[in-house]
């Protein structure tokens, strides 16, 4: 976060809910993951960035310094950790959320 605009953010690792292709924790993740960066990049024409790392099971999405549709991006990233908040909040064993 830099003066109260969210410039990205960075999801890893593995929930251990469940077996792999079992777990409802980690595929509800994956589902958020994939809605944000759709609709920054393809719906908002954002720009971001995005790497995949399958060996360390993490996306990151890092925006551009300014982009057209700022308020609707900051919308959906607000979603984003709003959901991932309210996530935690029911499996608190299974999701860490960090701001910074």
């Amino acid at each position: 976060m830099e003066d109260g605009r969210i410039t990205g953010f960075s999801v890893s690792g593995h929930s251990g809910y469940a077996e792999a292709g079992q777990d409802i924790v980690c595929a509800a993740i994956s589902a958020v993951v994939t809605m944000a960066e759709t609709t920054i990049n393809d719906v908002c024409g954002a720009k971001a960035k995005v790497r995949v790392k399958e060996e360390d099971a993490r996306v990151t999405l890092t925006l551009p310094t300014s982009c057209d549709e700022e308020e609707s991006v900051q919308a959906v990233l607000a979603g984003m950790l709003l959901t991932l908040c309210s996530m935690r909040d029911d499996y608190p064993d299974y999701i860490e959320v960090l701001e910074v």
